[in-house]
């Protein structure tokens, strides 16, 4: 199986535009400014036009957070977001947050996979505190962009896990290292949880060690 050829099958539909975080390597505001996507990005707007994107017959996999973080995102969006998620189980959507203590929500949909960003020690609180706060059925956690050895991790409960390290030109830019990158993985399997690296850490791992899998209720039959 081409791993490189299942990672195109995410597809980023960004609903949700804007984001009140406001992290100094945000990707998201920078394209919102460079193609012109919002007048203010730390104002979220609701693209409600969009919604009959997630009617897709052929399956899908689709991440909804691209350009948003669900902590942000108000309860009537969310509503009707997730009356089309309800109604379209051929499709899977994935959501992430940085937020996780400012969001009570349950969904009991086998197609919905929910996340939080850890990027540093610090930000390993969101792990539990999404499990606490947010129930569903599909939990993972994305460590991008991985700006230090994070020590012991509790992957308990997490299906699937994202590495990457840090993009662009940022001033103060720090860069994964291959040790921060190997902890985390040998704690993940220990776990059974999958691992998924972006291709950015090739340059840092090796082309050798790179993994690239998604959890298997993820993927879609034809796969």
């Amino acid at each position: 199986m081409n791993t490189f050829a299942i990672k195109s099958k995410i597809q980023n539909l960004n609903i949700v535009i804007g984001c009140t975080f406001n992290c100094p390597y945000c990707y998201a505001r920078c394209n919102a400014r460079r193609y012109f996507m919002t007048d203010d990005f730390s104002v979220p707007q609701f693209y409600e036009s969009k919604l009959r994107l997630l009617e897709n017959k052929k399956p899908h996999t689709f991440l909804l957070t691209g350009m948003s973080d669900f902590a942000d995102w108000k309860a009537e969006w969310t509503t009707k977001i997730f009356e089309k998620i309800k109604a379209n189980p051929q499709n899977h959507f994935i959501f992430l947050t940085k937020r996780p203590d400012q969001i009570k929500f349950s969904c009991d949909l086998d197609n919905v996979w929910i996340g939080v960003t850890v990027t540093c020690k610090a930000d390993l609180y969101r792990i539990q505190a999404l499990k606490e706060n947010i129930k569903c059925k599909h939990y993972h956690v994305s460590f991008e962009p991985l700006h230090e050895d994070l020590g012991n991790i509790d992957f308990s409960g997490i299906e699937w896990t994202v590495i990457g390290t840090e993009t662009g030109n940022r001033k103060g830019k720090i860069s994964a290292k291959p040790e921060w990158v190997n902890s985390i993985v040998k704690q993940a399997k220990a776990n059974g949880t999958t691992v998924f690296m972006k291709e950015e850490l090739a340059k840092i791992i090796g082309d050798g060690n790179m993994i690239q899998q998604f959890a298997p209720n993820l993927l879609h039959k034809e796969f």
